[in-house]
C-alpha cells in the first residue's frame, strides 16, 4: 500500500518524553502478542526496551516522529556515518493502532529519501519478532547478515548485556539486517 499522507517530522525535546513511552508501547505490545502475558524478554522492569537504551539512541542519532496525516503515529532514530555513507536504523516503531496500513514502509521510504547518498543501511532485531522480520525483509529490502545469540555473541557489545543478554535464555537473539542501496 503506498501511503503519501505520511512524513518524518525532526522530534521537539518537548516530545521526548512521549517519544520514549510510545516506543516501550509498541515494543511491549510486539512481545506480548508473541509470548503472551508470561514474557521474559525485558530489559528492565515491565519493559521490552529500556529508557536508557532509547535515550541513548535519541542522543547519538538523528529521532523523528513519523506523521500521518500530521497526527503522531510512531517514531524512529537513524545514525549516519556521511563519511562512510552507511545508515543505522536504530529505532522504528508504529503504534499498534495503525498497524497494516503501510506507514511503517512509507516511514522507511522517507528516511531513504531523506538521506539518499546513505549506501548501506543497518539494523537489528530480536529473533521473536517475526512480524519486524517480515517487513525487513520482504517490505523494506535488507538481508538478514548475522544472528546474535549465546553461540556468536555480537562483537560490539562486549558484555553480552541489555538486550543481548543471552545468559539468561538459551534461546535469546537478535538478527542483524542489510541493505546496499548502491
Amino acid at each position: 500500500m503506498k501511503n503519501n499522507e505520511v512524513t518524518l517530522t525532526p522530534l521537539e525535546e518537548g516530545d521526548r518524553e512521549q517519544f520514549i513511552l510510545d516506543n516501550q508501547y509498541a515494543f511491549q505490545y510486539g512481545a506480548l502478542e508473541e509470548f503472551g502475558e508470561r514474557d521474559s524478554h525485558f530489559e528492565e522492569e515491565g519493559e521490552i526496551i529500556s529508557r536508557k537504551t532509547i535515550e541513548e539512541s535519541i542522543d547519538g542519532g538523528r529521532a523523528y516522529r513519523i506523521r500521518e496525516k500530521g497526527k503522531i503515529v510512531g517514531g524512529l532514530v537513524l545514525k549516519i556515518d556521511e563519511k562512510t555513507r552507511r545508515g543505522e536504523l536504530e529505532l522504528l516503531f508504529v503504534s499498534p493502532d495503525v498497524h497494516s496500513r503501510g506507514i511503517g514502509l512509507a516511514a522507511w521510504r522517507a528516511a531513504e529519501a531523506l538521506y539518499p547518498d546513505t549506501e548501506v543501511w543497518e539494523t537489528c532485531t530480536p529473533y521473536f519478532e517475526t512480524r519486524n522480520i517480515h517487513f525487513y525483509v520482504n517490505k523494506c529490502g535488507f538481508h538478514i547478515v548475522e544472528f546474535f545469540n549465546r553461540f556468536h555473541p555480537d562483537p560490539h557489545d562486549p558484555d553480552t548485556g541489555g538486550e543481548n543478554a543471552f545468559e539468561e535464555n538459551e534461546n535469546d537473539g537478535m538478527f542483524r539486517f542489510e541493505k546496499r542501496m548502491k
